[in-house]
């Protein structure tokens, strides 16, 4: 067990630092606060420990071994990205399609982490490195996924957190234009990362 503190630490270095889901949840707390972007956040952990438990079962490695499949995720991933910052141009620039946004919903959250390339490598690499040794390996299997979800959700609810306070200093146009361009570099920025 004393394998413990480094999956730990690779959980949370993973999980806090900017990723598609962490800019996807901030820039929901501050378009619809923190309550209403609750689903997205359970949906986030759910898919992920779904992807974990599949990549510390040995699918993820395989995807990995197939090219095609390899680049596909990516394909999706980048392109959900690029029409994420669509929406949000949108959003800059269109009170009324900003009226009309709904928060993703926690199927859709859950879904998307099938098509984020960030998600697949913590898996597998964490999966690789920090599967706890212990037996049978359903019980070393539950242990990491157990670990990475504790870790991940107070890691992940602090981005939306930021968000929601963001929401109350966003009130004049001039800020939320400026914020929603660099939510969209940013999100561009996502997209293009999972080429590198």
């Amino acid at each position: 067990m004393e394998s413990l503190f480094p999956l730990a630490l690779f959980a949370f270095v993973s999980t806090v630092t900017p990723g598609p889901n962490n800019i996807m949840l901030t820039s929901s707390g501050i378009r619809f606060g923190f309550l209403r972007t609750m689903p997205h956040i359970f949906g986030i952990v759910f898919g992920f420990l779904i992807l974990m438990s599949l990549c510390a079962a040995g699918i993820g490695s395989l995807i990995i071994a197939i090219p095609a499949l390899h680049t596909a995720l990516k394909i999706a991933g980048s392109g959900y990205l690029v029409w994420l910052a669509w929406q949000l141009r949108g959003m800059a620039f269109d009170r009324e399609a900003e009226a009309q946004a709904r928060p993703m919903s926690f199927l859709g959250a859950a879904l998307f982490q099938f098509a984020n390339p960030k998600a697949w490598v913590m898996g597998i690499t964490g999966a690789s490195a920090f599967l706890p040794a212990v037996q049978p390996i359903a019980l070393a299997i539950a242990i990491f996924c157990i670990v990475f979800t504790v870790i991940e959700l107070p890691a992940i609810m602090l981005w939306a957190g930021m968000g929601a306070v963001l929401r109350h200093y966003l009130t004049q146009r001039k800020w939320q234009l400026l914020f929603c361009g660099v939510m969209i570099v940013l999100t561009l920025y996502a997209a293009l990362a999972i080429w590198l």
